[in-house]
């Protein structure tokens, strides 16, 4: 029973000491909230009181800023207007500098406009003293203005081309001088290095006879031997009185050799009659296509050229059978070959291609008798046509100037061309060809006002031509020969080339009685 009652006991002890402590820490608690109200309430009033401080303090800061911004603004407005004062006096300085600079242009002005004025009337007199000086100078010489401007300007004329002439000449001097040396050494070691053989050939075949009981023979009864001859070779047959010897004559060099060949056999075997005619041509035409083979490809392997199409190389071997001017087309194209080769070497083009273009350059003349066209014209179509280099084709077009040359080595198959054309004994004429062409020369020299006489020498590769000395100076002379010299490449065709030569002296004569 009492520990039952300690229980209750205990229980309302708890609760009466739980409610006396809750009431203590309310008690407390209240009493440390009023405290801290109170340090708060402290520590507000203390951090209202600086921040009254502060403001007061930034008031004072501000108005010192303020105070100091207007002072700084007030001295720059001074200073600003003491600058528009100066800029002020500076510009009423200036007006009136400029004022009295208008006044003294304006005073200038009039003062030039009165010298003017004078000026003008001056000139009125000059101009009026200088036709009253030309009437007088017309008077006392005789001459109108415009006849004296005329003699002035003739003189003046006479003198400048006397000028040109002298100067002309002595640059013209010069450079031959510097260009014949170059040109001399080149052209000389070509021609020493290629010292070919030229013999005339000509345009008929002779072929000795036995005897002359041969002609008859060959003639045939009723002429059927020579008819059957001329059918199978397309050449004409010339018997006439020549002592044994028959002649031959055709337009084509190679159907002529073919008979020439044929004949040849025919005489040696003795028998002539149709059938055996007709034999020794086909054996003839045989042979002279073995032969043109053969001398193209002694003329290729001559001089050194390699990868030739076979055609061209027969071509080549026709022109054995062509002359030009009596030389021999084939050794020309060979001969030029090795000149442009040489030349090409001195002067550092390609040696290969201008020795190829030199022996291909007159190709054409192997069938320009049978096709249509200048030989130029039918060498570049058969150089296309086997596909040659277009710079071998350039050359062949150009070494008669057919085209412009455009490469070094057309130029040099030009001049190997002309060296071989025009050395002494390479080529002849005609009699009639060539008075015509010394006729020629001579009528064009004449034709020029101060020529005394001509003279065509040097087989017409030289005109002599004798000036009047009262008429030409010697200034004149170098025009005249260059006049001279241009009007003979536009009128004449010449292989070669023509020396103009023009003299003048003069010659005083008195008589001793």
């Amino acid at each position: 029973m009492h520990w039952w009652f300690l229980i209750p006991a205990v229980l309302l002890g708890a609760i009466i000491g739980v409610a006396i402590g809750y009431v203590y820490r309310k008690n407390v608690a209240e009493a440390k909230i009023a405290k801290a109200e109170d340090a708060a309430r402290a520590l507000l009033d203390d951090a209202q009181k600086r921040a009254e401080e502060i403001r007061k303090e930034k008031e004072l800061e501000a108005k010192e800023e303020i105070i100091k911004l207007r002072t700084e603004a007030e001295k720059e407005n001074r200073d600003r207007r003491n600058e528009l004062q100066r800029t002020e006096r500076r510009l009423f300085q200036r007006e009136e500098t400029l004022d009295k600079k208008i006044e003294a242009v304006e005073a200038r002005e009039q003062a030039l406009n009165q010298r003017v004025a004078k000026v003008d009337q001056r000139e009125i007199k000059v101009e009026e003293l200088v036709q009253a000086q030309e009437k007088e100078l017309e008077r006392i010489s005789g001459l109108t203005v415009e006849t004296a401007k005329e003699m002035l300007l003739k003189r003046v004329e006479e003198e400048a081309r006397h000028d040109a002439a002298i100067l002309l000449r002595d640059i013209e001097q010069k450079t031959k001088e510097e260009a014949d040396r170059k040109a001399r050494n080149i052209v000389t070691l070509a021609i020493q290095r290629c010292a070919a053989d030229h013999v005339a050939e000509a345009t008929v075949s002779v072929v000795p006879l036995p005897n002359d009981e041969m002609k008859g023979r060959i003639i045939g009864r009723e002429g059927r031997n020579i008819r059957a001859l001329e059918t199978a070779t397309g050449v004409d047959l010339i018997i006439d009185d020549t002592p044994e010897a028959v002649i031959l004559s055709a337009f084509d060099p190679v159907r002529r050799e073919i008979a020439r060949i044929a004949l040849e056999k025919l005489i040696m075997d003795g028998r002539i009659h149709p059938a055996r005619i007709e034999e020794m041509v086909e054996k003839a035409k045989k042979e002279v296509s073995n032969q043109i083979r053969e001398a193209g490809e002694a003329a290729v392997l001559e001089v050194g050229v390699h990868g030739l199409h076979h055609e061209l190389i027969r071509y080549l071997g026709r022109m054995k059978y062509r002359t030009s001017y009596g030389q021999n087309v084939l050794n020309h194209s060979i001969e030029v070959a090795h000149l442009a080769g040489i030349m090409a070497a001195e002067v550092g083009a390609n040696v290969a291609l201008a020795t190829r273009a030199g022996l291909l350059h007159d190709i054409g003349k192997s069938i320009d008798h049978e096709v249509e066209g200048s030989h130029v014209e039918i060498g570049a179509d058969l150089a296309k046509k086997y596909r040659e280099n277009n710079q071998v084709i350039h050359c062949i077009m150009a070494h008669h100037n057919d085209v412009e040359p455009q490469t070094l080595e057309a130029v040099l198959v030009q001049a190997a061309d002309a060296i071989s054309a025009a050395r002494p004994g390479a080529r002849r004429e005609t009699l009639e060809t060539y008075i015509k062409r010394l006729e020629k020369l001579e009528e064009i020299a004449n034709s020029f006002d101060g020529v005394d006489n001509s003279y065509a020498i040097q087989a017409g590769r030289e005109v002599r031509i004798i000036v009047k000395p009262d008429k030409v100076s010697d200034a004149d002379t170098v025009l005249l020969a260059k006049d001279i010299a241009k009007r003979i490449e536009n009128e004449m065709e010449y292989p070669g080339q023509i020396k103009v030569n023009v003299i003048r002296e003069t010659r005083t004569m008195e008589l001793a009685k």
